[in-house]
């Protein structure tokens, strides 16, 4: 793994997400779209590609994946699908693009509740850099273990407050 400073990555990563977002919106007009991950989070390290939340009512959900199909996106294997989660991605730009397709309401609309988290609280942001430190040069297994684990414990200490938010 090997990871870049926010000047190195930042740039390229905002124009690109207004080009995705962009061409998401013309297929699926009533899509609540947002950048997410590490690319989303000023300060942040991260591998320079570019995550995208693709927020959507159920009854849409079918349709959203076929629409996204024909922009050249595919279902991403070995990760996680229900009926309320489809991660997304395509090779087609010259930075890696995915997106999580999500079920507005669901609980995968996590990926906001972290990027905020990571937003708002400087010493989890510097936490979540050095974790990302401690995986340079290893497997991305081993950085994809290590990611979650310390996504899911930011969220569990977040979870009480979101519930009473929502």
């Amino acid at each position: 793994m090997k990871f870049l400073a926010a000047e190195e990555y930042g740039p390229t990563t905002e124009r690109l997400f207004a080009l995705v977002a962009g061409e998401v919106r013309t297929l699926v007009p009533d899509a609540r779209i947002e950048h997410v991950g590490a690319s989303a989070v000023p300060g942040a390290i991260s591998k320079g590609d570019l995550d995208v939340f693709v927020g959507i009512k159920r009854r849409e959900f079918e349709n959203a994946i076929r629409a996204l199909n024909g922009l050249g996106y595919a279902a991403k294997e070995d990760t996680l699908r229900t009926e309320s989660l489809c991660m997304m991605e395509t090779g087609k730009y010259d930075s890696p693009v995915a997106i999580q397709l999500v079920e507005n309401g669901s609980r995968f609309e996590m990926f906001l509740t972290f990027r905020d988290a990571l937003r708002q609280d400087g010493s989890l942001l510097r936490a979540y850099n050095e974790m990302k430190r401690n995986c340079e040069g290893r497997s991305e297994e081993h950085y994809r273990v290590a990611k979650a684990s310390f996504i899911e414990a930011a969220l569990t200490i977040r979870e009480p407050v979101e519930r009473h938010t929502v």
